[in-house]
């Protein structure tokens, strides 16, 4: 957790149930792949011993995030509290784990101000924080003053492994793991509060 306090001036979203609704259903996913439970699905595919095999699972895994992609919609409150950072001049982008077909449908369906996204096929997955400093870099900003907005535990750990501060959207029940983030809220009007804030500490509003 990060003591210091320093202004928020970038923010990271993930996609899948922090902007837009997901309906993916990973213990079946994994039953037809043959991932155990436990395991990472990703992860899993990857050490598969032979392209056949990891091409055969990738194919099932897309297939499900095609279908996902013809449903989604946007959260509560997600419209609003994105034009209100936009109206602040704050850059935003978007890193998935979604492959870039499933992404770019998505957001084609529920249009959102925000021109950056990096999925896994332009980045490792998360919690790998390669797709988060590669924006920080695009950015020219300093890790310190970016914010990764997630839903899940591969956020809170993709955003600290990128040096980031990490805030949990948690819309209905608070996980465990939720501790470890540096933020957490409940609503995206939240956000907004939460960035003004930050703003306001060090007197850059």
């Amino acid at each position: 957790m990060k003591t210091q306090i320093e202004a928020i001036k970038g923010v990271i979203f993930d996609l899948d149930g922090t902007l837009v609704s997901s309906e993916l259903n990973f213990s079946l996913i994994k039953a037809q792949v043959g991932c155990p439970a436990e395991l990472d699905l990703l992860e899993y595919i990857e050490q598969l011993p032979s392209p056949y095999m990891r091409e055969e699972a990738m194919n099932i895994v897309h297939q499900h995030e095609l279908l996902d992609a013809q449903t989604a919609t946007l959260l509560p409150g997600v419209f609003e509290a994105v034009n209100a950072l936009r109206a602040k001049n704050i850059p935003m982008a978007i890193v998935t784990r979604n492959f870039d077909k499933a992404a770019t449908l998505k957001l084609q369906h529920n249009p959102l101000p925000i021109e950056t996204v990096l999925t896994r096929t332009e980045a490792p997955a998360k919690p790998d924080p390669s797709a988060l400093l590669m924006i920080a870099r695009q950015w020219s900003m300093p890790v310190d003053n970016v914010i990764y907005v997630g839903d899940y535990l591969y956020d809170i750990q993709a955003a600290h492994n990128a040096k980031m501060r990490a805030c949990l959207y948690a819309p209905d029940v608070t996980p465990a793991y939720a501790e470890q983030a540096d933020f957490v809220i409940h609503a995206f009007d939240e956000l907004v509060s939460l960035v003004e804030s930050y703003a306001e500490k060090i007197g850059v509003c």
